[in-house]
């Protein structure tokens, strides 16, 4: 299982969009998915359809080690699983400070599982944080979404500072595996420019592949579906197969269609 985290700093980037709908399009492609959702907001969750607060078993019992992820994963609409977040995820924050290889509790928890999937993406609160400290140590690299503006390199170089921190003491393997720019608008000479800055510092990391500013993006979450089922057809949902095919290709992943 190759384990992804979808990792800014910075809120607001179209992280959760990211993490739904490349869960979605692996799906589509042949892949087993599980989406760990780490945000206490549940974004991740109720995007993909799921009704957060219908469930007991939620990832924050997962992390406190009260029952496996087995028990806590609903399957999607899009064919892929979820590992689900509510409210209660926030306390676990608090919790885990107490217990033994705090930083760990979410790699040995998705070890249990590793052989029933091809991915996991863990979508990661927009902080750092015990949750994505446990993210950063369970993935094997970071996909960071991140918008062509001013600000988003100043939390671009933040997130990379965490990332050497945690390359050093808990995960030596992490790399960075795609930098996609979001909400991207050809026709803004700061997005250019900004765009042009990230390739010249980070070469082929930085994905071909962007995701335009799409309405169809943006209101998808409000009908509980990633964007390729609510528009398959849109801009939107283009370009996130574009990206998903990108990825897998770079790992030489023969892409399948499902029906």
């Amino acid at each position: 299982m190759k384990t992804y985290a979808v990792a800014n700093q910075k809120g607001g980037v179209g992280k959760t969009s990211i993490a739904v709908n490349l869960s979605a399009t692996l799906a589509h492609y042949g892949q087993r998915v599980l989406l760990v959702d780490l945000d206490p907001q549940g974004n991740a969750t109720t995007g993909s359809g799921i009704d957060k607060n219908a469930y007991e078993k939620t990832l924050y019992g997962v992390l406190l080690g009260e029952y496996p992820c087995s028990q806590a994963r609903v399957t999607a609409e899009a064919g892929y699983d979820v590992l689900i977040a509510n409210r209660e995820l926030a306390g676990a924050e608090i919790e885990m400070v107490s217990l033994e290889r705090r930083e760990f509790r979410l790699k040995e928890a998705l070890a249990a599982v590793a052989q029933d999937y091809d991915f996991a993406i863990i979508d990661c609160p927009p902080a750092l944080n015990m949750l994505t400290v446990n993210a950063l140590t369970a993935a094997d690299a970071v996909v960071i979404p991140m918008q062509c503006e001013y600000y988003a390199l100043e939390g671009l170089s933040d997130l990379v500072g965490t990332l050497r921190k945690v390359k050093a003491n808990l995960n030596p393997k992490i790399e960075i595996e795609a930098l996609v720019r979001t909400m991207y608008d050809p026709r803004s000479s700061l997005t250019t420019q900004v765009s042009e800055e990230i390739k010249s510092h980070f070469g082929d990391k930085v994905f071909d592949t962007v995701i335009p500013r799409n309405v169809r993006i943006a209101e998808a979450p409000s009908f509980g579906r990633p964007v390729i089922l609510h528009d398959p057809s849109s801009k939107g949902s283009q370009a996130h197969f574009a990206f998903a095919r990108e990825l897998l290709g770079r790992h030489g992943i023969p892409i399948k269609e499902t029906a």
